[in-house]
């Protein structure tokens, strides 16, 4: 049976800033670090029902696993619900309700006395800590940030699966047009190769996250993520460091996502409809040419 061609990330048990910077953040190299949050008071404290006791009557967005659609919004929830009744949902049924962006400095305050910023040479957007719940095999769609930032992702109470790759896989993907995600009626837990030939040759890397371990995503990378189980994460970011990327992340934020906002105003489900095409078009164009 073919897979798709993944190597596993990279793992250490702790790192000092000046190993982490030459090792991974200026080579741009993903890491898993197992041990380096065992100090804050979070490593022993966030669970799902710390979470609930912090922050229970808050209403939260869901997002689920559908197709765009022309008439949602740029990152517009499905569903709100109290965080309780969320965790509620997860400890009880599956559900693919996810909590995506949740910035706990502005609805959970006292959360950010859990945690620090920790010294690995950048500068951390500190107004952005954001929280993303999932309950189990509940996914992402393949996608990358907006911002492309450098990501330290942090998993607590446990465990869920990531894929990721950079941005020279993008003609392999099935890349959205004017978009910031690949065909999402691609399963990359189980792909099918015959109708996405093209995802035989992208190489990427593969790792299952555990409660405590931070993963570094470096700036730009695809990350499609599965909860093997109910849980959730906590991301801080970074600006990208290369004028290239940071170019980038300013040409989505300003031009991209309002000129997709406003096709889909214009042209409907037929805008959308369009871009799936043009996906698989200029994908197995690309391929033919290998």
């Amino acid at each position: 049976m073919q897979k798709l061609n993944l190597q596993s990330i990279e793992r250490v048990q702790d790192i000092s800033p000046k190993s982490f910077k030459e090792n991974y953040l200026k080579p741009q190299k993903p890491v898993i670090i197992e041990k380096g949050i065992t100090h804050w008071p979070a490593y022993q404290k966030w669970n799902l029902d710390y979470m609930v006791e912090q922050a229970g009557d808050k209403v939260i967005p869901l997002y689920d696993d559908r197709p765009v659609r022309h008439d949602e919004g740029f990152n517009e929830p499905h569903a709100r619900m109290k965080l309780n009744e969320y965790v509620d949902l997860l400890k009880n049924e599956p559900t693919k309700y996810r909590i995506f962006l949740w910035n706990i400095l502005k609805e959970a305050p006292d959360l950010q006395n859990d945690f620090n910023y920790p010294n690995f040479g950048v500068k951390f957007l500190k107004t952005l800590p954001m929280l993303f719940f999932g309950g189990k095999d509940s996914y992402t769609f393949m996608h990358y940030d907006i911002d492309l930032a450098n990501i330290f992702h942090f998993h607590f109470h446990g465990e869920k699966e990531v894929i990721l790759f950079d941005q020279k896989q993008n003609d392999y993907l099935y890349k959205i047009p004017h978009s910031l995600i690949v065909r999402e009626d691609i399963d990359f837990s189980n792909p099918d190769f015959e109708k996405w030939p093209a995802l035989a040759e992208a190489r990427g890397f593969k790792a299952s996250l555990k409660h405590g371990e931070m993963l570094y995503m470096p700036e730009g990378y695809w990350h499609y993520m599965r909860y093997v189980t109910p849980g959730f994460s906590m991301s801080l970011r970074s600006i990208p460091r290369k004028p290239k990327n940071l170019a980038k992340a300013i040409y989505n934020i300003f031009i991209m996502r309002n000129y997709d906002n406003f096709m889909r105003k214009w042209k409907g489900q037929d805008w959308i409809d369009y871009k799936n095409r043009e996906a698989k078009k200029r994908t197995e164009l690309k391929l033919n040419t290998i």
